[in-house]
């Protein structure tokens, strides 16, 4: 795993809003008093979700709540790729799958679309409202090549849908998650192929399980 390190531009301070800070007391009351460090995975999702990202005043934030020292709470965050150190787009932050199924379904072109519409990945477009990375298998192989685009899937792409993606989100619409094939899951595009015949699944072909006889005891002398 590449070092991952804390963005250097920081803002000055931070502080949960209200209704984060509520959701934050919950987890933190979901544990024992003296285990409420084990809120710190919990609480960086909150940051993030509330800020787009993790920063340092954050941390820190959150290691004064938790009774824990900066660097614990530093190492969880660098630790799990899910936290963001660096800002990310306010409008649209796209994860594009770049593991082998994608690779060979086509989305070294879909990067193409990325760094045309965005730029570079891991910097901001020049408005601040995009950004991009390439990331490791994100568990939906069967309906690659396909990107996660702030909480959700966007799967079975081409370029230009893609591209279509892209300027819906900039033009202030909110493009449907999901496949962009047709397909309602993950099922064959056209027809199943496999487990056709009935019987595979059916029980017909189970056949009773005849348990051997339990030995007794021997009697009592």
């Amino acid at each position: 795993m590449s070092v991952r390190r804390l963005a250097e531009v920081q803002p000055a301070s931070f502080a949960f809003t209200a209704e984060t800070k509520a959701k934050a007391d919950w987890w933190i009351a979901k544990y024992p008093a003296e285990r409420k460090q084990s809120a710190s995975i919990p609480l960086l999702w909150l940051v993030q979700k509330q800020e787009g990202w993790v920063s340092e005043p954050a941390i820190r934030y959150l290691a004064e709540l938790l009774d824990m020292p900066v660097i614990r709470v530093l190492e969880v965050a660098t630790f799990y790729t899910m936290f963001q150190l660096t800002p990310v787009g306010k409008v649209a932050f796209v994860q594009l799958c770049g593991t082998t199924p994608c690779m060979l379904r086509g989305a070294n072109d879909l990067k193409a679309v990325l760094r045309g519409k965005i730029g570079e990945p891991h910097h901001l477009s020049a408005d601040g409202k995009f950004s991009w990375e390439e990331v490791e298998c994100l568990g939906a192989c069967s309906n690659a090549p396909m990107a996660a685009i702030n909480d959700y899937y966007y799967e079975d792409l081409t370029p230009e849908t893609l591209a279509q993606i892209i300027d819906d989100f900039a033009a202030g619409k909110a493009p449907k998650p999901g496949s962009y094939d047709g397909r309602r899951a993950s099922e064959p595009k056209d027809k199943i192929q496999t487990l056709t015949d009935p019987s595979l699944y059916d029980g017909s072909l189970a056949k009773p399980i005849v348990l051997p006889n339990k030995p007794q005891p021997e009697p009592a002398a």
